[in-house]
């Protein structure tokens, strides 16, 4: 959960949260601990109702629709057979994206040499410079 945190950002965090909670701190720290002990017990409490309703072993990470439907209600042999008709259209449009793909890039690789030629002034010179605008042109 902290991962992307050092200990310099969550000893700021707590030093927040003594000068925001000050003497209640405890009581809080008490306070959230009891509340995720409570959701704790309310998921187990849900797993287990469901697992004597349908007869099955449920885990708490199995209460995730597309996981539950994937090892509860289909088999191996039905989720490739879901899977076979999708996958060529898949592996079809996959082919046209990356073909678009490569053509805007060769499009893009021939207008920026354009532009390159075009940015000369006709007698060889340097790049003509940008016109300036003013802010009464923006208004």
């Amino acid at each position: 959960m902290f991962e992307n945190l050092n200990w310099w950002e969550i000893g700021a965090l707590l030093l927040l949260a003594l000068l925001i909670f000050g003497d209640r701190l405890p009581a809080v720290i008490n306070d959230g601990l009891r509340l995720v002990r409570n959701l704790r017990n309310m998921a187990r409490n849900a797993t287990g109702d469901l697992s004597r309703e349908l007869g099955t072993d449920i885990q708490l990470e199995d209460l995730h629709p597309k996981a539950f439907i994937r090892k509860h209600l289909l088999s191996e042999e039905d989720e490739q057979a879901i899977r076979k008709p999708l996958q060529g259209v898949y592996d079809n449009l996959r082919a046209d994206v990356t073909g678009v793909h490569n053509d805007l890039k060769d499009v893009a690789a021939a207008a920026d040499l354009r532009s390159g030629s075009r940015s000369t002034t006709a007698t060889g010179g340097a790049p003509a410079p940008a016109p300036r605008t003013s802010y009464d042109d923006a208004t």
